[in-house]
């Protein structure tokens, strides 16, 4: 802060001159270096990801003799000579870029967020709750799209444009979303219609929710390549929040300290993580239960979860009794928000309210936006 006072910067021109800067930066080197740049990182990383995703694609393939992008079965994707491969899904490079990029956005976002009366906190944290549901909603839209596609049918909205409902684009799509909402309904207050933002701002985000996945149970209804399996959901949500509410209440009993700068918020914290945990076991292990196909983890950590509960298990048995694979990931995604939520105290509450609900929210989101994916996909089968 006293290097910007010295060159009479403020943190939001700082701040914005770094993200223009660093987006010129990219733009020039994938122009000048195209393969090596562009291709080689860029495409490679994060863009042939995407629109591998879109196309439901085993892997795209960049021929560097030829320069060309062709789609590749699971054999060309593991032999491919001379050129860059690219999968869906998170790589170990893009989940760490991921993470660099989110921490520099949440800086942007706190400096929004100073600007604005957002009190009393924690109701603004509940509002945001269904904008986080709705991210997850929105991303099986785009889950739709490919499965027209496999039924040789042309999708409501195709690839570039649908690259929007993809992480790590979604994530933007969403926030704009709701940075709108919230500035909508800072209005409506400001023009005397209504006396708080806070539940305005839920009745919008629980609208859009409503309205995505009301689609998709209207895309269930008027094609046979979807099907929605309501008891996932049953199940899903049912585990989730009990699994959720027990954690809680034995914080509570044998840690109180735990939950006493959260409150009911932690609560939440638990509940989003819990619903991914409990989507990714049944997709990765009881989706025969209602004739789905296969569902593979995406994410590095979910991989290695998998292959290390195999190795020690050796198998998907134990003493005989099929448990699958996952099982470990639901219970770490118990302990994880825990030991997070330990951090939360009354004192950093006081201290920094806004970084506090902020970092809270983000924390929800990677667990809750996800989570909410896996259970909706796997729910219509798709």
């Amino acid at each position: 802060m006293e290097l910007l006072d010295r060159y009479g910067r403020s943190p939001e021109a700082a701040w914005l001159t770094a993200f223009l800067g660093g987006v010129v930066t990219v733009i020039t080197a994938a122009v000048l270096f195209t393969e090596r740049v562009y291709y080689g990182f860029l495409w490679r990383y994060f863009w042939g990801p995407v629109e591998a995703d879109s196309q439901g694609a085993n892997c795209l393939i960049y021929q560097r003799d030829s320069g060309e992008v062709i789609s590749g079965g699971a054999n060309a994707c593991a032999n491919a000579q001379n050129a860059f491969v690219a999968e869906p899904g998170y790589t170990i490079v893009s989940t760490i870029s991921y993470i660099l990029i989110l921490v520099f956005m949440l800086g942007g976002v706190y400096l929004l967020l100073e600007r604005l009366t957002l009190e009393p906190y924690n109701r603004f944290f509940y509002a945001l709750v269904p904008f986080m549901l709705f991210g997850g909603a929105l991303r099986v839209v785009e889950d739709s799209f490919v499965a027209a596609q496999r039924a040789n049918e042309v999708p409501a909205i195709e690839f570039p444009a649908s690259a929007a409902f993809i992480s790590p684009f979604i994530y933007f799509t969403v926030f704009l979303i709701a940075l709108a909402s919230l500035l909508f309904t800072k209005w409506l207050v400001h023009a005397d219609i209504t006396d708080n933002f806070h539940y305005p701002l839920g009745i919008i985000g629980t609208g859009w929710l409503a309205g995505t996945f009301g689609y998709l149970l209207y895309l269930s209804q008027t094609n046979d390549w979807m099907t929605l399996h309501g008891s996932v959901l049953v199940i899903s949500l049912g585990i989730a929040t009990a699994a959720a509410v027990l954690t809680y209440l034995g914080a509570d009993q044998f840690r109180p300290e735990i939950n006493a700068g959260t409150g009911l918020m932690g609560l939440v914290v638990l509940w989003g993580h819990a619903i991914d945990g409990i989507a990714n076991v049944l997709a990765n292990d009881w989706s025969q239960l209602w004739n789905l196909g296969t569902y593979t983890a995406k994410h590095p950590f979910n991989r290695f979860i998998i292959d290390a509960t195999t190795a020690v298990q050796s198998g998907s048995e134990i003493a005989g009794v099929y448990v699958g694979t996952g099982w470990p990931f639901f219970f770490i995604k118990l302990v994880v928000p825990v030991l997070i939520l330990s951090v939360f105290d009354r004192e950093f509450f006081e201290e920094s309210p806004r970084f506090a609900i902020m970092l809270l929210g983000a924390i929800v989101a990677v667990g809750l936006g996800p989570g909410t994916r896996d259970m909706i996909r796997l729910a219509f089968g798709i």
